[in-house]
């Protein structure tokens, strides 16, 4: 497997913190972001559009720069970051992925919204998904670290991500809903396994593929769309499966997996 040392070279954020002690995965600032910039944007050139230009149209400098800092902490904002560089790739080809893509990766980076994911994916479609026992998630894995005021803050950013990826629908009473999944999210996810040390038919085993809510069968279909849309190399003989993801890593990150 991958050491932590290198799964952060990659982009991972690992540790306690994570934004979701102060904001949901912010979907609509990422949307209204990305339509001003490019792939090839440095995050010097995030900044300059978030603080500089204003084009989230925030009220405040203070405010500019608090979103900013988040947009930083979720999502990288840099494409010398792997799990950013692409994802941002994946954003442009395919609409329809960009909700479940946002998650992932901020799943990636917020050790806080990582905390509910067993939770959540083991609600049935059609559960009810109580904020307070999200509370009561947040406080058994860290005790007497928040305030009661606190833990609702954070049940209620982490209910609102889950929603804006489509896992819940509903605003005052959340229920669980399946997401939209697209090649896009599968070649992902496989990239992400990649990236943690997994290979051939153990991609299709981590729990990234966990989070696409699909059966082996659906996913296995969405990994050959994956491959004849040319995002990953996917061959499947005999039930032998291998996926390569050519031009991903440069030479450098493919050695980090190594160390």
């Amino acid at each position: 497997m991958t050491s932590n040392e290198s799964l952060i070279k990659l982009g991972y954020r690992l540790g306690r913190s994570g934004t979701h002690a102060a904001r949901t995965m912010m979907f609509d600032e990422l949307m209204l972001l990305f339509e001003h910039t490019t792939s090839e944007t440095t995050r010097d050139g995030y900044r300059d559009e978030v603080v500089g230009l204003n084009v989230l149209g925030k009220p405040t400098q203070k405010s500019r720069l608090l979103t900013f800092g988040h947009l930083v902490e979720l999502y990288g904002l840099d494409p010398v970051i792997p799990v950013f560089r692409i994802f941002r790739k994946l954003w442009a080809l395919d609409e329809a992925a960009r909700p479940l893509l946002a998650l992932t990766l901020a799943m990636v980076r917020d050790p806080v919204l990582r905390l509910s994911e067993a939770f959540v994916l083991a609600k049935g479609e059609g559960d009810a998904v109580q904020r307070e026992e999200v509370e009561e998630l947040i406080a058994a894995n860290e005790p007497d670290r928040f305030s009661p005021a606190s833990l609702k803050s954070i049940a209620q950013n982490i209910n609102g991500s889950w929603t804006q990826a489509g896992f819940m629908v509903g605003r005052r009473r959340k229920v669980r809903a399946a997401p939209k999944v697209t090649p896009s999210n599968i070649t992902y996810a496989l990239f992400l396994g990649h990236l943690e040390g997994l290979s051939g038919q153990r991609l299709f085993s981590s729990h990234w593929m966990t989070l696409l809510c699909s059966s082996p069968d659906e996913l296995e279909v969405l990994a050959n769309s994956a491959s004849h849309r040319g995002q990953i190399v996917f061959l499947n003989a005999g039930g032998v499966k291998e996926v390569r993801f050519p031009g991903f890593l440069t030479p450098d990150e493919e050695q980090w997996l190594h160390e």
